[in-house]
């Protein structure tokens, strides 16, 4: 079984802000794979389905904590517990990564949190020894300037690649359920490329 947390803030008010591309992503991939609907479960909302891949279907839960971002990995460490599964194969989080230039994404295995208090809070409860999916949204340029922007909402113009990097997260998941995260990296950004850039650098010149 796998199980895909998505990291973000509760409510309306957040839904649309960069923190919360993570609850976006695994939307995506619960709409494109029919999963069922979300409901109440391990201080989250939770959807079940499965994912197609080489191997057969995988089955999936799909995790939304409600905690708010830096408590996530209360509503994570519960399902991991109540599905007695090993985070280091059984476990993907999705999330915002202000040092990767917008609309890039990565894997990771393990690692520190990088300043990321999700993936902090995560790892206090599980370990480090997960999969992270990491999607580029760019660096204000200013440490200062970190919070504010996070929780500011995409604008219009920042969806012609926010959408499709979603869109291609979904499509490439049965590499994701297989566990070629290597391969699942490679195929979501054939299918959503997005140049390469120094996300502080970038922040920078623009504000220049």
């Amino acid at each position: 079984m796998l199980l895909i947390a998505g990291l973000g803030n509760p409510g309306p008010q957040y839904a649309k802000t960069r923190h919360n591309i993570g609850f976006m992503a695994v939307d995506e991939i619960a709409r494109r794979w029919s999963f069922g609907p979300f409901r109440s479960k391990f201080q989250g909302f939770a959807a079940e389905g499965s994912i197609d891949s080489a191997g057969g279907p995988v089955k999936t839960l799909i995790l939304k904590p409600q905690t708010f971002y830096n408590e996530s990995g209360r509503a994570v460490g519960e399902a991991l517990k109540f599905y007695k599964l090993d985070p280091a194969e059984s476990l993907v989080v999705f999330y915002d990564e202000i040092d990767l230039a917008p609309g890039r994404f990565r894997m990771k295995a393990g690692g520190g949190a990088a300043g990321n208090n999700g993936v902090r809070s995560i790892t206090s409860q599980v370990g480090p020894h997960f999969r992270r999916a990491r999607l580029g949204t760019g660096h204000p340029g200013q440490k200062e300037l970190v919070h504010g922007y996070v929780l500011s909402e995409f604008h219009k113009a920042e969806m012609k690649w926010v959408e499709p990097l979603l869109a291609a997260c979904a499509d490439a998941a049965p590499m994701l359920a297989a566990g070629e995260d290597e391969k699942y990296q490679a195929e979501v950004m054939r299918l959503a490329p997005a140049e390469k850039a120094d996300p502080r650098k970038a922040a920078r010149e623009g504000n220049g």
